[in-house]
């Protein structure tokens, strides 16, 4: 379902993109070419910063944003989710964030005034706040990124890793592409 914020705002998606019915999108959403939005999922872009603007949130083209996902900013911040980056069932992204491009975010993650850069896998159940990852980087599952420290300790993703993250991506690009 898509509806108004406060603000006026709706959500503006394209006309290539598959949105589930049961998934909800709210306010100053931006949604791009070959989307997937699975069931379940909440976009809100409705928290308005104290002068009563609603920050966007931005879904590039070939995102895939599978069931349970929930995407939300603080009021007056940004979301960004790069063309091609994946987030798995239940992740949650909240901004202020940036998702670089063919990002994996897995299962029930927590994204949090981050920043990622491009092709960056964080696994299943790992939280990453207040940090900026570079490009590359790999994030195991269970983990918590808080840190300066801890992002020197990440390490490059593996092919096995990328090539995980581009079946995902084509996957759900497909199911954009038939429903």
């Amino acid at each position: 379902m898509l509806y108004r914020n406060h603000a006026g705002d709706r959500p503006v998606v394209a006309a290539t993109a598959t949105i589930h019915p049961s998934a909800v999108v709210i306010g100053n959403v931006q949604i791009g070419e070959k989307v997937f939005v699975g069931p379940n999922a909440v976009i809100r872009a409705d928290e308005p910063c104290p002068a009563g603007k609603v920050e966007a949130i931005v879904i590039e083209s070939e995102v895939n944003i599978q069931d349970g996902v929930i995407i939300h900013a603080l009021g007056g911040s940004p979301v960004r989710i790069g063309k091609g980056s994946s987030l798995a069932h239940g992740a949650v992204i909240h901004g202020p964030c940036n998702v670089g491009e063919n990002c994996f975010v897995g299962f029930k993650s927590v994204v949090f005034k981050a920043d990622l850069g491009a092709g960056v896998v964080i696994q299943h159940q790992a939280l990453v706040e207040g940090v900026t990852i570079p490009e590359g980087m790999h994030i195991p599952s269970m983990s918590g990124v808080l840190t300066e420290e801890d992002v020197r300790q990440l390490r490059s993703v593996s092919p096995e890793l990328t090539a995980f993250a581009e079946k995902v991506r084509k996957t759900n690009v497909f199911l954009a592409e038939v429903a």
